[in-house]
């Protein structure tokens, strides 16, 4: 397995103008897979009428066609066209926005965040998936990694990957463990946004962070998960989607 780090999103905040969408193409041998997309394509293309002037606003988002997954993919020399799945960590729109610009995706999620973003829970933008991509829903089950509740994803691949459950920004987000060899990486999404927040619970993005979740408790415990992991298993590599520190390009 090859990990192919790529920068799919650009926020300008007041406090910080180089916010980034740290996505993954994952590179197998039986295929390649996305691990969260971005804004895509025809984000840019149609700003108005995929994300709403509002929302851009509120965000702060500035959509740039040359960021969009799909580009990239081709730019590592890839055709994107083969790439036909995507591993979500959860639904939010600027973590599925590109998956627009994929045709004949299945994509891999947490049944709660589906049933999340089918509750008519309004973090969400559910014309994202109007293009009717299957969608494989994966329930809690027994399986466990690194003492983690896990749900191996059915991806084909010759390597293992796990959604693991860091509920709270949603209520199914989710972590993404990778085997890599003989070494594992877990990329973590929006459980944290900058890494800071595992070591300073008063980290001024916190309140951000405490806004945009959908259950307050559960985020926290999630971090206390990632604190715990990061003790006991200093060998694994931990990373999240939104801090530029933590973005390496291949």
């Amino acid at each position: 397995m090859k990990i192919h780090h790529l920068n799919c999103l650009k926020i300008v905040t007041p406090v910080n103008d180089d916010v980034i969408g740290h996505c993954l193409l994952l590179e197998d041998p039986a295929g390649l897979a996305l691990v969260d997309a971005g804004m895509g394509m025809l984000d840019a293309q149609q700003p108005q009428t995929r994300v709403g002037q509002t929302l851009i606003d509120l965000v702060g988002f500035r959509l740039d066609e040359d960021l969009a997954a799909y580009k990239q993919i081709g730019l590592l020399g890839f055709d994107p066209l083969l790439v036909k799945q995507a591993v979500i960590s959860h639904l939010d729109p600027d973590h599925i926005g590109g998956l627009a610009d994929f045709s004949g995706m299945t994509i891999h999620v947490g049944a709660e965040e589906l049933a999340n973003f089918n509750s008519g829970n309004q973090r969400y933008l559910p014309h994202q998936l109007s293009h009717n991509p299957e969608i494989i829903a994966y329930k809690a089950g027994d399986e466990k990694w690194m003492g983690l509740e896990a749900r191996e994803v059915k991806l084909g691949f010759s390597s293992r990957v796990y959604l693991v459950p860091l509920f709270g920004h949603t209520r199914g987000h989710c972590g993404v463990a990778i085997e890599q060899g003989d070494r594992w990486v877990l990329y973590v999404g929006d459980a944290y946004y900058l890494r800071g927040e595992l070591e300073d619970p008063e980290h001024p993005v916190t309140a951000l962070a405490t806004a945009r979740a959908d259950d307050n408790d559960q985020r926290l415990a999630s971090l206390d998960k990632i604190r715990k992991l990061i003790k006991e298993h200093p060998e694994v590599e931990v990373f999240g989607y939104h801090d530029r520190s933590e973005l390496k390009l291949s």
